[in-house]
Protein backbone atom coordinates (compact mmCIF):
# COMPACT_ATOMS: atom_id res chain seq x y z
CA UNK A 1 0.00 0.00 0.00
CA UNK A 2 1.41 3.47 -1.20
CA UNK A 3 1.60 6.18 2.17
CA UNK A 4 0.68 8.92 1.09
CA UNK A 5 2.67 11.86 2.80
CA UNK A 6 0.45 15.30 3.12
CA UNK A 7 2.97 18.21 0.79
CA UNK A 8 1.21 21.12 2.37
CA UNK A 9 -0.39 22.39 5.48
CA UNK A 10 -3.96 21.58 6.74
CA UNK A 11 -4.48 25.12 5.95
CA UNK A 12 -2.98 25.33 2.67
CA UNK A 13 -4.81 22.12 1.89
CA UNK A 14 -8.01 23.63 2.71
CA UNK A 15 -7.61 26.50 1.11
CA UNK A 16 -6.36 25.35 -2.17
CA UNK A 17 -9.30 23.08 -2.35
CA UNK A 18 -11.87 25.42 -0.92
CA UNK A 19 -10.73 27.78 -4.30
CA UNK A 20 -10.71 24.57 -6.46
CA UNK A 21 -14.01 23.54 -5.48
CA UNK A 22 -15.73 27.10 -5.61
CA UNK A 23 -13.85 28.50 -8.76
CA UNK A 24 -14.12 24.99 -11.16
CA UNK A 25 -16.14 22.62 -9.41
CA UNK A 26 -19.45 24.00 -7.83
CA UNK A 27 -21.03 25.54 -10.75
CA UNK A 28 -20.61 21.89 -12.78
CA UNK A 29 -22.26 19.55 -9.38
CA UNK A 30 -24.55 21.74 -7.66
CA UNK A 31 -27.66 21.35 -7.05
CA UNK A 32 -28.01 18.39 -9.15
CA UNK A 33 -25.50 16.58 -7.05
CA UNK A 34 -26.72 17.97 -3.12
CA UNK A 35 -25.22 15.69 -0.54
CA UNK A 36 -22.64 13.86 -2.73
CA UNK A 37 -18.82 13.99 -2.16
CA UNK A 38 -16.07 15.80 -4.46
CA UNK A 39 -12.60 14.16 -4.03
CA UNK A 40 -10.26 16.93 -5.43
CA UNK A 41 -6.22 16.71 -5.89
CA UNK A 42 -5.50 20.05 -4.53
CA UNK A 43 -2.17 19.70 -7.14
CA UNK A 44 -3.85 19.28 -10.03
CA UNK A 45 -7.47 20.35 -9.89
CA UNK A 46 -8.55 16.72 -10.27
CA UNK A 47 -12.01 15.46 -8.99
CA UNK A 48 -14.25 12.80 -8.07
CA UNK A 49 -18.15 12.88 -7.14
CA UNK A 50 -19.49 10.47 -5.66
CA UNK A 51 -22.37 9.38 -2.41
CA UNK A 52 -19.99 7.80 -0.80
CA UNK A 53 -16.78 9.73 0.43
CA UNK A 54 -14.63 6.53 0.15
CA UNK A 55 -15.69 5.54 -3.01
CA UNK A 56 -14.98 9.26 -4.55
CA UNK A 57 -11.48 9.36 -2.84
CA UNK A 58 -10.46 5.62 -4.16
CA UNK A 59 -11.43 6.64 -7.34
CA UNK A 60 -9.24 9.49 -7.42
CA UNK A 61 -6.53 7.58 -5.85
CA UNK A 62 -6.99 5.40 -9.03
CA UNK A 63 -6.27 7.76 -11.39
CA UNK A 64 -3.72 9.63 -9.29
CA UNK A 65 -2.22 7.74 -6.83
CA UNK A 66 -0.13 10.54 -5.23
CA UNK A 67 -2.96 12.83 -4.95
CA UNK A 68 -2.95 15.72 -2.33
CA UNK A 69 -6.72 14.32 -1.90
CA UNK A 70 -9.20 17.58 -0.35
CA UNK A 71 -12.81 16.23 0.25
CA UNK A 72 -16.12 18.33 0.60
CA UNK A 73 -19.68 18.00 0.17
CA UNK A 74 -21.78 19.39 -2.42
CA UNK A 75 -23.97 21.86 -0.90
CA UNK A 76 -22.65 22.14 2.42
CA UNK A 77 -19.04 23.19 2.34
CA UNK A 78 -18.08 21.16 4.89
CA UNK A 79 -18.22 16.42 5.49
CA UNK A 80 -19.51 16.60 9.06
CA UNK A 81 -20.79 19.03 11.31
CA UNK A 82 -20.64 18.62 15.44
CA UNK A 83 -21.13 20.24 18.61
CA UNK A 84 -23.95 23.24 19.18
CA UNK A 85 -26.06 23.57 16.38
CA UNK A 86 -26.56 20.18 14.54
CA UNK A 87 -29.68 18.83 14.74
CA UNK A 88 -30.97 15.44 14.32
CA UNK A 89 -34.70 15.99 15.09
CA UNK A 90 -36.82 17.77 17.68
CA UNK A 91 -37.91 16.30 20.97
Amino acid sequence: MLLRKPRHTKEDAARMGDEIYYRDIRAIVEPENKDKYVAIDIETGEWEIDVDQIVAGDRLRIRIPDAQTWMTRVGYGYIVRFGAGSTRGTI
